[in-house]
Protein backbone atom coordinates (compact mmCIF):
# COMPACT_ATOMS: atom_id res chain seq x y z
CA UNK A 1 0.00 0.00 0.00
CA UNK A 2 2.68 2.49 0.73
CA UNK A 3 4.40 1.77 -2.68
CA UNK A 4 1.20 2.62 -4.34
CA UNK A 5 0.97 5.94 -2.04
CA UNK A 6 4.52 6.57 -3.41
CA UNK A 7 3.95 5.48 -6.92
CA UNK A 8 0.62 7.34 -7.08
CA UNK A 9 2.55 10.90 -6.32
CA UNK A 10 5.63 10.35 -8.13
CA UNK A 11 2.95 10.14 -11.43
CA UNK A 12 1.04 12.47 -10.04
CA UNK A 13 3.88 15.07 -9.95
CA UNK A 14 5.69 13.79 -13.17
CA UNK A 15 1.53 13.52 -15.46
CA UNK A 16 0.83 17.39 -13.75
CA UNK A 17 4.91 18.45 -14.69
CA UNK A 18 4.50 17.26 -18.16
CA UNK A 19 1.79 18.94 -19.04
CA UNK A 20 2.27 21.62 -17.16
CA UNK A 21 5.28 22.85 -19.12
CA UNK A 22 3.69 22.15 -22.79
CA UNK A 23 0.74 24.87 -21.96
CA UNK A 24 3.32 26.72 -20.78
CA UNK A 25 1.56 27.94 -17.43
CA UNK A 26 3.72 30.19 -15.35
CA UNK A 27 2.70 30.36 -11.86
CA UNK A 28 1.71 33.42 -9.67
CA UNK A 29 -1.55 34.57 -11.57
CA UNK A 30 -4.59 36.40 -10.16
CA UNK A 31 -8.18 35.93 -9.75
CA UNK A 32 -8.94 38.75 -11.68
CA UNK A 33 -8.05 40.64 -14.81
CA UNK A 34 -6.33 43.51 -16.00
CA UNK A 35 -9.07 45.90 -16.41
CA UNK A 36 -11.14 45.25 -13.00
CA UNK A 37 -7.76 44.95 -11.17
CA UNK A 38 -6.26 48.54 -12.20
CA UNK A 39 -7.45 49.64 -15.54
CA UNK A 40 -6.86 49.00 -19.12
CA UNK A 41 -5.24 52.53 -20.74
CA UNK A 42 -3.63 55.28 -18.41
CA UNK A 43 -7.05 57.24 -18.05
CA UNK A 44 -8.13 54.12 -16.67
CA UNK A 45 -5.41 53.94 -14.11
CA UNK A 46 -4.96 57.42 -13.37
CA UNK A 47 -9.08 58.20 -12.64
CA UNK A 48 -9.36 55.39 -10.79
CA UNK A 49 -11.82 53.64 -13.41
CA UNK A 50 -14.14 56.36 -12.78
CA UNK A 51 -13.98 57.92 -16.19
CA UNK A 52 -13.62 54.46 -17.76
CA UNK A 53 -17.07 54.52 -19.05
CA UNK A 54 -16.85 57.37 -20.57
CA UNK A 55 -13.35 56.93 -22.04
CA UNK A 56 -13.18 57.62 -25.60
CA UNK A 57 -10.34 55.32 -26.18
CA UNK A 58 -10.13 51.35 -27.12
CA UNK A 59 -10.54 50.38 -23.96
CA UNK A 60 -14.25 51.68 -24.34
CA UNK A 61 -14.78 47.39 -25.70
CA UNK A 62 -14.53 46.60 -22.22
CA UNK A 63 -16.50 49.13 -19.84
CA UNK A 64 -18.66 50.39 -22.38
CA UNK A 65 -18.99 49.18 -25.92
CA UNK A 66 -21.14 51.67 -26.88
CA UNK A 67 -18.66 54.67 -26.50
CA UNK A 68 -16.75 53.63 -29.47
CA UNK A 69 -19.03 56.01 -31.46
CA UNK A 70 -18.17 58.82 -29.70
CA UNK A 71 -15.12 59.88 -31.62
CA UNK A 72 -15.49 59.04 -35.43
CA UNK A 73 -11.52 58.76 -36.26
CA UNK A 74 -9.95 55.18 -36.29
CA UNK A 75 -7.46 54.83 -33.53
CA UNK A 76 -4.37 52.92 -32.72
CA UNK A 77 -2.82 52.46 -29.45
CA UNK A 78 0.40 51.00 -28.02
CA UNK A 79 1.21 50.64 -24.23
CA UNK A 80 2.75 48.89 -21.22
CA UNK A 81 1.65 48.90 -17.84
CA UNK A 82 3.85 48.07 -14.76
CA UNK A 83 2.15 47.24 -11.48
CA UNK A 84 4.93 46.80 -8.46
CA UNK A 85 3.15 44.64 -5.29
CA UNK A 86 3.95 44.24 -2.13
CA UNK A 87 1.43 41.90 -0.25
CA UNK A 88 1.71 41.26 3.25
CA UNK A 89 0.82 39.42 6.27
CA UNK A 90 2.10 39.85 9.61
CA UNK A 91 2.08 37.06 12.35
CA UNK A 92 4.23 36.72 15.61
CA UNK A 93 5.56 33.20 14.63
CA UNK A 94 6.62 34.30 11.07
CA UNK A 95 10.28 35.99 10.00
CA UNK A 96 8.86 38.01 7.44
CA UNK A 97 5.83 39.34 5.89
CA UNK A 98 6.07 39.44 2.30
CA UNK A 99 3.74 37.32 1.11
CA UNK A 100 3.87 38.27 -2.55
CA UNK A 101 6.31 40.80 -4.49
CA UNK A 102 5.99 39.63 -8.09
CA UNK A 103 5.19 42.21 -10.62
CA UNK A 104 2.58 42.79 -13.15
CA UNK A 105 4.12 43.68 -16.27
CA UNK A 106 1.32 44.13 -19.29
CA UNK A 107 1.89 45.49 -23.39
CA UNK A 108 -0.97 46.54 -24.77
CA UNK A 109 -2.12 46.87 -28.14
CA UNK A 110 -5.63 48.12 -28.89
CA UNK A 111 -7.59 49.12 -32.46
CA UNK A 112 -10.72 50.50 -33.38
CA UNK A 113 -12.26 52.03 -36.84
CA UNK A 114 -15.72 52.73 -38.48
CA UNK A 115 -16.68 49.82 -40.78
CA UNK A 116 -19.69 51.88 -42.12
CA UNK A 117 -18.06 52.25 -45.51
CA UNK A 118 -18.32 48.67 -45.97
CA UNK A 119 -22.70 48.54 -46.29
CA UNK A 120 -24.62 50.55 -49.13
CA UNK A 121 -26.26 52.53 -45.78
CA UNK A 122 -23.83 54.49 -45.22
CA UNK A 123 -24.66 54.09 -41.34
CA UNK A 124 -21.91 54.15 -38.78
CA UNK A 125 -20.95 50.96 -37.31
CA UNK A 126 -17.76 51.23 -34.81
CA UNK A 127 -15.78 48.34 -34.41
CA UNK A 128 -12.52 48.41 -31.42
CA UNK A 129 -10.08 45.79 -30.36
CA UNK A 130 -7.43 45.96 -27.62
CA UNK A 131 -5.23 42.99 -26.25
CA UNK A 132 -3.34 42.60 -22.89
CA UNK A 133 0.26 40.15 -22.57
CA UNK A 134 2.20 39.35 -19.53
CA UNK A 135 5.65 40.40 -18.78
CA UNK A 136 5.70 42.80 -21.92
CA UNK A 137 4.15 40.16 -24.18
CA UNK A 138 6.55 37.05 -23.36
CA UNK A 139 3.99 35.15 -21.14
CA UNK A 140 0.34 34.59 -23.31
CA UNK A 141 -0.75 32.69 -20.30
CA UNK A 142 -0.16 33.27 -16.76
CA UNK A 143 -2.27 30.24 -14.56
CA UNK A 144 -1.79 29.07 -11.81
CA UNK A 145 -3.91 27.33 -9.00
CA UNK A 146 -2.46 26.18 -5.58
CA UNK A 147 -3.47 25.68 -1.77
CA UNK A 148 -0.98 27.39 0.44
CA UNK A 149 0.27 26.74 3.87
CA UNK A 150 0.84 30.43 4.55
CA UNK A 151 -1.59 32.13 2.61
CA UNK A 152 -2.27 33.64 -0.77
CA UNK A 153 -4.00 36.79 -2.01
CA UNK A 154 -7.25 36.35 -3.66
CA UNK A 155 -7.06 39.59 -6.96
CA UNK A 156 -2.89 40.03 -7.02
CA UNK A 157 0.05 38.83 -9.52
CA UNK A 158 0.29 38.09 -12.83
CA UNK A 159 -2.63 38.44 -14.69
CA UNK A 160 -4.40 36.22 -17.37
CA UNK A 161 -4.41 37.06 -21.22
CA UNK A 162 -6.68 40.48 -21.86
CA UNK A 163 -8.74 39.66 -24.74
CA UNK A 164 -11.77 42.16 -25.72
CA UNK A 165 -13.70 42.74 -29.14
CA UNK A 166 -16.60 45.02 -29.45
CA UNK A 167 -18.75 46.95 -31.79
CA UNK A 168 -21.09 49.88 -31.56
CA UNK A 169 -23.47 51.95 -33.95
CA UNK A 170 -26.26 54.88 -32.74
CA UNK A 171 -29.77 53.66 -32.66
CA UNK A 172 -31.47 56.96 -32.38
CA UNK A 173 -30.42 60.48 -31.61
CA UNK A 174 -27.98 60.45 -28.11
CA UNK A 175 -28.43 57.13 -27.51
CA UNK A 176 -25.84 54.33 -28.43
CA UNK A 177 -26.01 50.94 -27.85
CA UNK A 178 -22.53 48.29 -27.65
CA UNK A 179 -21.91 44.72 -27.37
CA UNK A 180 -18.41 42.92 -27.08
CA UNK A 181 -16.98 39.80 -26.32
CA UNK A 182 -14.56 38.91 -23.44
CA UNK A 183 -12.13 36.33 -25.04
CA UNK A 184 -10.89 33.53 -22.49
CA UNK A 185 -9.25 29.87 -22.83
CA UNK A 186 -10.41 26.94 -21.40
CA UNK A 187 -7.49 24.29 -22.01
CA UNK A 188 -7.74 20.76 -21.78
CA UNK A 189 -4.07 18.32 -21.20
CA UNK A 190 -4.19 14.57 -22.03
CA UNK A 191 -1.21 12.15 -20.82
CA UNK A 192 -1.47 8.96 -21.49
CA UNK A 193 2.18 6.92 -20.68
CA UNK A 194 4.29 3.67 -18.77
CA UNK A 195 5.90 4.21 -15.82
CA UNK A 196 8.48 2.65 -13.37
CA UNK A 197 8.37 3.69 -9.23
CA UNK A 198 11.46 6.17 -10.11
CA UNK A 199 8.66 8.24 -12.20
CA UNK A 200 10.36 7.80 -15.57
CA UNK A 201 7.87 7.13 -18.20
CA UNK A 202 8.00 6.02 -21.50
CA UNK A 203 5.37 5.03 -24.53
CA UNK A 204 4.17 8.87 -23.40
CA UNK A 205 1.51 10.21 -25.75
CA UNK A 206 0.36 13.97 -24.58
CA UNK A 207 -1.98 15.98 -26.25
CA UNK A 208 -3.10 19.41 -25.32
CA UNK A 209 -5.85 21.65 -26.87
CA UNK A 210 -7.06 25.13 -25.85
CA UNK A 211 -10.15 26.56 -26.98
CA UNK A 212 -11.84 30.06 -26.42
CA UNK A 213 -15.05 31.21 -24.12
CA UNK A 214 -16.87 34.20 -25.51
CA UNK A 215 -18.79 36.08 -22.90
CA UNK A 216 -20.70 39.46 -23.43
CA UNK A 217 -20.74 42.55 -22.46
CA UNK A 218 -23.88 44.78 -23.22
CA UNK A 219 -24.05 48.60 -22.83
CA UNK A 220 -25.78 51.37 -23.86
CA UNK A 221 -25.05 55.19 -23.69
CA UNK A 222 -27.10 58.19 -23.27
CA UNK A 223 -26.72 62.06 -24.27
CA UNK A 224 -29.81 63.82 -22.96
CA UNK A 225 -28.85 67.38 -24.77
CA UNK A 226 -29.19 64.96 -28.15
CA UNK A 227 -31.87 63.38 -27.46
CA UNK A 228 -34.22 65.50 -25.03
CA UNK A 229 -33.27 68.73 -27.19
CA UNK A 230 -31.35 68.54 -30.20
CA UNK A 231 -29.48 71.32 -32.27
CA UNK A 232 -30.19 74.10 -29.23
CA UNK A 233 -29.30 74.66 -25.93
CA UNK A 234 -31.19 73.29 -22.73
CA UNK A 235 -30.33 72.30 -18.91
CA UNK A 236 -29.04 68.80 -20.08
CA UNK A 237 -26.40 70.13 -22.23
CA UNK A 238 -23.24 68.62 -20.95
CA UNK A 239 -24.88 65.11 -19.25
CA UNK A 240 -24.46 61.56 -19.93
CA UNK A 241 -25.24 58.45 -18.28
CA UNK A 242 -24.05 54.81 -19.18
CA UNK A 243 -25.48 51.09 -18.37
CA UNK A 244 -22.99 48.47 -18.90
CA UNK A 245 -23.14 44.64 -18.06
CA UNK A 246 -20.52 41.91 -17.89
CA UNK A 247 -21.25 38.83 -17.78
CA UNK A 248 -19.34 36.47 -15.34
CA UNK A 249 -15.73 34.55 -17.00
CA UNK A 250 -13.11 31.97 -15.83
CA UNK A 251 -10.52 31.21 -17.05
CA UNK A 252 -9.70 26.76 -16.98
CA UNK A 253 -7.59 23.72 -17.65
CA UNK A 254 -8.80 20.36 -17.32
CA UNK A 255 -5.99 17.49 -16.69
CA UNK A 256 -6.37 14.32 -17.35
CA UNK A 257 -3.96 10.97 -17.49
CA UNK A 258 -3.88 7.80 -17.21
CA UNK A 259 -0.73 5.71 -16.27
CA UNK A 260 0.71 2.26 -16.26
CA UNK A 261 3.15 1.61 -13.47
CA UNK A 262 5.55 -0.91 -14.27
CA UNK A 263 5.34 -4.33 -11.91
CA UNK A 264 2.63 -2.42 -9.75
CA UNK A 265 -0.08 -0.85 -11.50
CA UNK A 266 -1.27 -3.01 -14.70
CA UNK A 267 -3.70 -1.80 -17.67
CA UNK A 268 -5.88 0.08 -17.95
CA UNK A 269 -3.53 2.07 -15.38
CA UNK A 270 -4.11 5.14 -12.44
CA UNK A 271 -6.21 7.58 -13.96
CA UNK A 272 -5.82 11.30 -12.50
CA UNK A 273 -7.55 13.74 -13.15
CA UNK A 274 -7.26 17.64 -12.12
CA UNK A 275 -9.71 21.02 -13.20
CA UNK A 276 -9.28 23.93 -11.85
CA UNK A 277 -9.99 27.63 -12.69
CA UNK A 278 -7.18 30.87 -12.45
CA UNK A 279 -8.99 33.55 -12.61
CA UNK A 280 -12.66 34.62 -12.21
CA UNK A 281 -14.18 38.08 -13.26
CA UNK A 282 -17.50 38.69 -11.41
CA UNK A 283 -21.01 39.17 -13.23
CA UNK A 284 -21.06 42.75 -13.13
CA UNK A 285 -23.55 45.76 -14.09
CA UNK A 286 -22.30 49.36 -14.15
CA UNK A 287 -24.29 53.04 -13.75
CA UNK A 288 -22.22 55.87 -14.43
CA UNK A 289 -22.89 59.53 -14.90
CA UNK A 290 -20.74 62.46 -16.42
CA UNK A 291 -20.76 66.20 -16.56
CA UNK A 292 -18.65 68.09 -19.22
CA UNK A 293 -18.45 71.52 -18.91
CA UNK A 294 -16.12 73.67 -20.55
CA UNK A 295 -12.81 72.44 -20.71
CA UNK A 296 -13.69 69.90 -17.45
CA UNK A 297 -15.65 67.02 -16.81
CA UNK A 298 -16.73 65.21 -13.78
CA UNK A 299 -17.99 61.67 -13.53
CA UNK A 300 -18.72 58.77 -10.94
CA UNK A 301 -20.17 55.17 -11.42
CA UNK A 302 -21.30 52.49 -9.47
CA UNK A 303 -20.90 48.96 -9.63
CA UNK A 304 -22.47 45.74 -8.98
CA UNK A 305 -20.00 42.38 -8.59
CA UNK A 306 -21.70 39.12 -7.56
CA UNK A 307 -18.92 37.71 -6.42
CA UNK A 308 -21.17 35.00 -4.29
CA UNK A 309 -21.29 32.86 -7.76
CA UNK A 310 -17.51 32.26 -6.86
CA UNK A 311 -18.79 30.00 -4.04
CA UNK A 312 -20.42 27.52 -6.95
CA UNK A 313 -17.70 27.96 -9.21
CA UNK A 314 -15.01 26.50 -6.30
CA UNK A 315 -17.09 23.67 -5.43
CA UNK A 316 -16.44 21.83 -9.06
CA UNK A 317 -12.53 23.28 -8.59
CA UNK A 318 -10.22 19.98 -8.31
CA UNK A 319 -7.59 21.91 -6.23
CA UNK A 320 -9.41 24.35 -4.46
CA UNK A 321 -12.32 22.12 -3.61
CA UNK A 322 -14.94 23.13 -0.79
CA UNK A 323 -17.18 19.94 -0.86
CA UNK A 324 -14.83 18.08 1.46
CA UNK A 325 -14.71 20.60 3.78
CA UNK A 326 -17.66 20.86 6.81
CA UNK A 327 -20.12 23.52 5.54
CA UNK A 328 -19.15 26.17 8.00
CA UNK A 329 -15.90 26.04 7.31
CA UNK A 330 -16.38 26.56 2.98
CA UNK A 331 -15.04 30.26 1.40
CA UNK A 332 -18.34 32.28 1.45
CA UNK A 333 -17.95 35.48 -0.78
CA UNK A 334 -20.69 38.49 -0.94
CA UNK A 335 -21.76 40.58 -3.65
CA UNK A 336 -20.28 44.20 -3.37
CA UNK A 337 -21.06 47.68 -4.70
CA UNK A 338 -17.86 49.44 -6.21
CA UNK A 339 -18.54 53.52 -6.03
CA UNK A 340 -15.65 55.62 -8.05
CA UNK A 341 -15.52 58.94 -8.54
CA UNK A 342 -13.01 61.25 -10.91
CA UNK A 343 -12.46 64.27 -13.06
CA UNK A 344 -10.27 65.65 -15.58
CA UNK A 345 -9.28 68.92 -16.53
CA UNK A 346 -8.09 70.55 -19.76
CA UNK A 347 -4.51 72.37 -18.86
CA UNK A 348 -5.11 74.07 -22.23
CA UNK A 349 -5.82 72.52 -26.13
CA UNK A 350 -2.76 70.62 -25.66
CA UNK A 351 -2.21 68.85 -22.12
CA UNK A 352 -5.42 67.45 -20.19
CA UNK A 353 -5.23 66.65 -16.04
CA UNK A 354 -7.28 63.12 -14.81
CA UNK A 355 -7.42 61.99 -10.92
CA UNK A 356 -9.80 59.46 -9.60
CA UNK A 357 -10.64 57.72 -6.43
CA UNK A 358 -12.58 54.46 -5.20
CA UNK A 359 -13.39 52.23 -2.42
CA UNK A 360 -13.47 48.68 -3.10
CA UNK A 361 -15.04 46.36 -0.22
CA UNK A 362 -13.26 42.90 0.14
CA UNK A 363 -15.90 40.07 -1.50
CA UNK A 364 -14.33 37.48 0.39
CA UNK A 365 -16.60 37.17 3.81
CA UNK A 366 -15.03 33.88 5.46
CA UNK A 367 -11.43 35.03 7.57
CA UNK A 368 -10.67 31.28 7.33
CA UNK A 369 -10.68 28.79 4.64
CA UNK A 370 -8.26 25.68 5.49
CA UNK A 371 -5.23 24.65 3.25
CA UNK A 372 -6.46 27.05 0.70
CA UNK A 373 -5.94 29.88 2.62
CA UNK A 374 -7.18 33.00 0.59
CA UNK A 375 -6.44 36.21 2.03
CA UNK A 376 -8.01 39.17 0.84
CA UNK A 377 -9.34 43.25 2.28
CA UNK A 378 -10.97 46.08 1.65
CA UNK A 379 -8.99 48.70 -0.61
CA UNK A 380 -8.72 52.52 -1.11
CA UNK A 381 -7.94 53.16 -5.03
CA UNK A 382 -6.38 56.44 -6.01
CA UNK A 383 -5.00 57.79 -9.31
CA UNK A 384 -3.41 61.00 -10.96
CA UNK A 385 -2.60 60.94 -15.01
CA UNK A 386 -1.72 63.32 -17.82
CA UNK A 387 -2.63 63.29 -21.31
CA UNK A 388 -0.48 65.10 -24.12
CA UNK A 389 -1.65 66.08 -27.82
CA UNK A 390 1.17 66.96 -29.79
CA UNK A 391 -0.58 68.50 -33.24
CA UNK A 392 2.60 69.65 -35.20
CA UNK A 393 3.51 66.32 -36.66
CA UNK A 394 5.08 66.26 -39.99
CA UNK A 395 4.22 62.87 -41.34
CA UNK A 396 0.84 62.26 -39.76
CA UNK A 397 -2.76 63.51 -41.01
CA UNK A 398 -4.08 63.83 -37.22
CA UNK A 399 -2.84 64.45 -33.54
CA UNK A 400 -0.72 62.32 -31.79
CA UNK A 401 -1.82 61.55 -28.31
CA UNK A 402 0.26 60.50 -25.24
CA UNK A 403 -1.41 59.37 -22.06
CA UNK A 404 0.89 58.37 -18.65
CA UNK A 405 -1.42 57.54 -14.99
CA UNK A 406 -0.31 56.46 -11.70
CA UNK A 407 -2.13 54.47 -9.59
CA UNK A 408 -1.85 54.09 -5.59
CA UNK A 409 -3.95 50.60 -3.80
CA UNK A 410 -3.67 50.46 -0.08
CA UNK A 411 -4.97 47.13 1.10
CA UNK A 412 -6.79 47.88 4.42
CA UNK A 413 -5.41 45.60 7.27
CA UNK A 414 -7.73 42.06 8.22
CA UNK A 415 -7.29 39.52 10.76
CA UNK A 416 -7.69 36.14 9.28
CA UNK A 417 -6.57 32.95 10.48
CA UNK A 418 -4.09 30.45 8.99
CA UNK A 419 -4.83 26.55 8.58
CA UNK A 420 -1.98 24.71 7.33
CA UNK A 421 -1.96 21.28 6.20
CA UNK A 422 -2.17 19.46 9.64
CA UNK A 423 -4.79 21.34 11.45
CA UNK A 424 -2.30 23.92 12.81
CA UNK A 425 -3.70 27.54 13.31
CA UNK A 426 -1.65 30.72 13.03
CA UNK A 427 -3.21 33.93 13.46
CA UNK A 428 -2.04 36.82 11.18
CA UNK A 429 -2.66 40.61 9.66
CA UNK A 430 -2.88 41.09 6.23
CA UNK A 431 -2.29 44.50 3.96
CA UNK A 432 -0.55 45.38 1.07
CA UNK A 433 0.62 48.63 -1.02
CA UNK A 434 0.52 48.39 -4.62
CA UNK A 435 2.07 51.15 -7.08
CA UNK A 436 0.93 51.13 -10.98
CA UNK A 437 2.37 53.05 -14.10
CA UNK A 438 0.76 53.03 -17.47
CA UNK A 439 1.52 54.87 -20.87
CA UNK A 440 0.76 54.59 -24.52
CA UNK A 441 0.80 56.38 -27.64
CA UNK A 442 -2.56 56.88 -30.06
CA UNK A 443 -2.52 57.64 -33.25
CA UNK A 444 -5.43 59.18 -35.47
CA UNK A 445 -6.29 57.89 -38.79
Amino acid sequence: MHGFDFAGKRILCASVSAISLSLSLPVCASMGNLGTTYGVMPTDVASAQALSMFNTQVSATYYNPAYLTKDPRGELTAGLLHAEQELRASGPNRDGDVVSSSPSQHVLIGMKTNLGSLTRFGHPLYLGFIAGVEKYGKEMLAFSSETSETGQFLQYGKEPLFLNLGGATRIWRGIDAGVSARITLEAEAELIATSNLAGDTEKEKLSVNAKPSLKSILSVNIDYADTFCPDQACFLDGWETAISYRTKSTSSTTISSNVIVSQTIPAPGLSLAVSTIDSFQPETLSIGTQYRGDGWRIGGSVEQQKWSELESVFANDSVKDQQGVAAASRMKFDDILVPRLGGEYNLNENFAFQAGIAFEESPLKSDRNPEVNYLDTDKIVVGLGLSATYDRTRLLAYPVRFDIGYQYQQLQKRDFTIVDFNGNEEAVTADGDIHVVSGSVTLKF
